[in-house]
C-alpha cells in the first residue's frame, strides 16, 4: 500500500517555503547593507568625520566643521537612497511591462525627456521651483515614454525589444543635442546645470527632499500595486488576456507609475543612468522573476548602489568630487555591454 505524504511536507511545498525564506533573509541583508551604507556616506568624504562628530551632526550642532559636513551629508544620503530607489524600481517595471531585457529610463529616452522638458522651462519660461521642476520633469518623461513606444511600434511586429532600444537610444542621443543647443548660448542656464546634467545629489536639502517625498511615494505605491499584473504579463499578451488580465491598462497603469519615478527622481538628482538597468538583473538572480518581490528588492539595491556611488566618486578626488552620474556610468556601461551579449536582444 502506497502511503501519500502529507501535503505540508510535499516536495513543492518544502521548496516554495524554503524560496521564501532565502527571498526574506536577502532583503534583510540588503536592508543591512543600505544601512551600513547610510553610514558610509555620512562618515567619508572630502573631510571624515568620527562618531562624536555624527552624533553632533545628527542633533544639529554646528560647532565644528566636521559637524556641519555631517549636517549636510545626511540630506545627501537620504536623496541618494531615494533617488537609487526610485530609479531601480522604474527600471524593473519598465523591464516588465515592456518584457525588454534592456529597458532603462536612460536608455529609452525617459530621463532624456525630463531632462529636456526641465531645461526648456528653465530657459525660456523662468522655471524655478522644485515643484515646478518636478512636475514639469513627469511631463517630459511621459512625452518622452509616449514618443519612443510609437516609434518602436512602428511597422510589423509591433514594439520588439530591438525596436524599443534603438528607439530609446536615438530619442535619448535626440534630446542630448537638444539640452546642449538651448544651453550653450545661455551661460546663466549653463553654469547653474553643468552639473544637474551629469547627475548628482551634492544640492540635497531638507526642502527637496520635502518636495520630491510625495511623488516618489505615489510612484513607488503604483508600481507595487502592479506588482502582480507584471507577472501575468510576463506569460505573454495572449495568455495574460486569457486569464482575464487587461493587458493594456496594467501595461499603461504600470508604465506610468515608473514615468512618475523617473521624471521626480530626475528633477531633483539629474539625468542618472544605469541603476535602473543593472539592479533589476542582479535582483532577478538573487529572489527570481517574482515582483512582488524583485521590486522591493530592487528598491533596497538601487538606494545601496547609488548611495555607495556617490561616497566612491567624494573619496576618490577628493577634495574635490566626482558626479554619482559618472560613477554610475562607468559601473554601467560594461553590464550594459554584457547583456546585450547574453541577452541577444531576447524579450524577458
Amino acid at each position: 500500500m502506497t502511503v501519500l505524504a502529507p501535503a505540508s511536507t510535499a516536495p513543492g511545498v518544502t521548496r516554495s517555503r524554503a524560496r521564501g525564506r532565502r527571498r526574506v533573509l536577502w532583503l534583510v541583508v540588503l536592508v543591512a547593507t543600505l544601512l551600513l551604507a547610510g553610514v558610509l556616506s555620512v562618515t567619508f568624504g572630502a573631510r571624515d568625520v568620527g562618531p562624536a562628530d555624527i552624533w553632533a551632526g545628527l542633533t544639529g550642532s554646528t560647532d565644528t566643521a566636521s559637524a556641519a559636513a555631517v549636517g549636510k551629508r545626511v540630506p545627501r544620503t537620504i536623496l541618494a537612497m531615494l533617488v537609487g530607489a526610485a530609479l531601480a524600481v522604474a527600471g524593473a517595471v519598465l523591464q516588465g511591462a515592456t518584457r525588454n531585457p534592456l529597458a532603462d529610463p536612460q536608455i529609452l529616452g525617459i530621463n532624456g525627456g525630463a531632462s529636456l522638458a526641465i531645461v526648456t522651462g528653465i530657459a525660456f519660461f523662468g522655471l524655478s521651483s522644485a515643484s515646478g521642476y518636478i512636475w514639469t520633469g513627469m511631463i517630459g518623461a511621459g512625452a518622452a515614454a509616449v514618443f519612443v513606444y510609437a516609434i518602436g511600434s512602428l511597422g510589423r511586429g509591433g514594439p520588439t525589444p530591438l525596436r524599443l532600444a534603438l528607439a530609446g537610444a536615438v530619442t535619448a542621443v535626440a534630446f542630448s543635442s537638444l539640452i546642449s543647443a538651448i544651453l550653450l548660448p545661455r551661460i546663466n542656464v549653463m553654469s547653474v546645470f553643468r552639473f544637474w546634467q551629469v547627475g548628482g545629489v551634492g544640492g540635497a536639502t531638507p526642502d527637496t527632499i520635502g518636495q520630491v517625498l510625495p511623488f516618489l511615494v505615489v510612484g513607488f505605491v503604483i508600481c507595487l500595486l502592479s506588482a502582480s499584473a507584471l507577472n501575468t504579463l510576463a506569460l505573454g499578451d495572449e495568455l495574460a488576456a486569457g486569464l482575464g488580465a487587461r493587458v493594456r491598462t496594467a501595461r499603461l497603469t504600470a508604465s506610468a507609475g515608473a514615468v512618475v519615478l523617473c521624471g521626480a527622481a530626475t528633477a531633483v538628482a539629474g539625468p542618472i543612468g544605469f541603476v535602473g538597468l543593472v539592479v533589476p538583473h542582479i535582483c532577478r538572480l538573487i529572489v527570481g522573476v517574482d515582483h512582488r518581490w524583485l521590486l522591493p528588492v530592487s528598491a533596497a539595491g538601487g538606494a545601496i548602489l547609488l548611495t555607495i556611488s556617490d561616497v566612491v566618486g567624494r573619496v576618490i578626488a577628493r577634495p574635490e568630487e566626482i558626479e554619482v552620474g559618472i560613477v554610475t556610468a562607468l559601473l554601467g556601461a560594461p553590464f550594459f555591454i554584457a547583456l546585450v551579449r547574453r541577452q541577444k536582444m531576447r524579450a524577458l
